[in-house]
């Protein structure tokens, strides 16, 4: 089994309006797609680094402080990219990793599920 690449960091911000001037104006990532979700009340602020996605930046009405929960403020996923889904969500599970389902992604149309590691953070495995 071969990570191929780190695919992204997703961030839940406390302030969208400040959160979004930091990453854009100081640190200078550039923006590739906002979308306002508005069923959530969210914005997701896709931001590159040289012309690579590398962070997703949400925004969510009143966020509890970090927990465990996925959509607390602060660092929301490590996500990385594979080649095959497939394969990796039974390599995990035959490693006793619980994963959630393959499921496809609204805006990119591509595939993704989730696992936790033993501390309970987040992570994503993208299919390149």
């Amino acid at each position: 089994m071969k990570i191929e690449k780190l695919h992204h960091v997703a961030i839940i911000c406390s302030n969208y309006e400040v959160s979004k001037r930091f990453y854009t104006k100081v640190l200078g990532f550039e923006i590739q797609q906002e979308v306002f979700r508005e069923e959530r009340a969210s914005y997701k602020l896709d931001l590159c680094l040289n012309g690579t996605y590398v962070i997703e930046l949400f925004s969510f009405p009143n966020p509890p402080k970090r927990a465990s929960f996925p959509e607390a403020t602060g660092l929301r996923h490590i996500a990385f990219a594979v080649k095959n889904l497939e394969e990796w969500k039974v390599y995990l599970e035959s490693n006793e990793v619980s994963c959630q389902e393959i499921r496809v992604d609204e805006f990119t149309g591509k595939r993704f599920f989730f696992f936790n590691d033993p501390d309970n953070l987040p992570i994503e495995l993208y299919e390149i």
